[in-house]
């Protein structure tokens, strides 16, 4: 069933308030964040290679807590590069408008 020219004119507008708003929330949330600067990558690298090493300890040792322990500091060196506290950031580049 088609719709009518009224029902079609208020779809129309609907769409493009959805799509007008859509775009002022992701630049919104984007913008607050900048990426890792060099220490938050040094320190989630050194995290990462410890936690491969007890993580291999663990296993070699047949200790669970220390490999547990080891995938922790994994986790955690991935988290800081992936979503850096602010004081590990910089600030990204402004994204060209389309």
């Amino acid at each position: 069933m088609p719709l009518s020219e009224q029902e079609q004119r208020l779809l129309d507008e609907m769409e493009r308030n959805l799509y007008h708003s859509e775009a002022e929330d992701v630049t919104t949330v984007g913008a607050r964040r900048g990426r890792a600067n060099g220490t938050a990558i040094v320190l989630a690298a050194v995290g990462i290679l410890i936690g491969l090493g007890l993580l291999l300890t663990g296993v070699v040792v047949r200790q669970p807590l220390v490999g547990v322990l080891g995938f922790a500091a994994m986790f955690a060196g991935v988290v800081l590069v992936v979503a850096p506290p602010l004081r590990f950031t910089v600030p990204s580049s402004p994204r060209p408008r389309r």
